[in-house]
């Protein structure tokens, strides 16, 4: 009934650019707040992105210029272009979204942030 993929993860040097994608076989997605978020070893997981139906995004002050969200309602899909990442960026990014106050998750695609 819900179902998110995460995928684009990997290996990438610090400064460079990676796009995560999460494909959404949901009902209703063009209604729904889509977000990602991300958890690095023995940190909580937070909110990095989301972006409303109406296409009002939010973001973690953390990445705020270098990130961006975006959704295609007919690919239903979901985005994370990253830019100028860091190490601290390093963390296993999932896709969310919240359905009648449950939460669903996708099972993460891990990418690291190293030279």
């Amino acid at each position: 009934q819900v179902q998110l993929v995460e995928s684009g993860g990997g290996l990438v040097q610090p400064g460079g650019s990676l796009r995560l994608s999460c494909v959404a076989s949901i009902s209703n997605f063009r209604l729904r707040i889509m977000a990602w978020y991300r958890q690095a070893p023995g940190k909580q997981r937070e909110l990095v992105a989301s972006i409303t139906s109406t296409g009002i995004t939010n973001y973690v002050d953390s990445v705020k210029g270098r990130f961006t969200i975006s959704r295609d309602n007919a690919e239903k899909t979901v985005s994370l272009q990253m830019d100028s990442l860091k190490p601290e960026d390093t963390a296993v990014y999932y896709c969310n979204v919240r359905i009648s106050g449950s939460d669903s998750w996708g099972q993460g695609t891990q990418f690291t942030v190293s030279s």
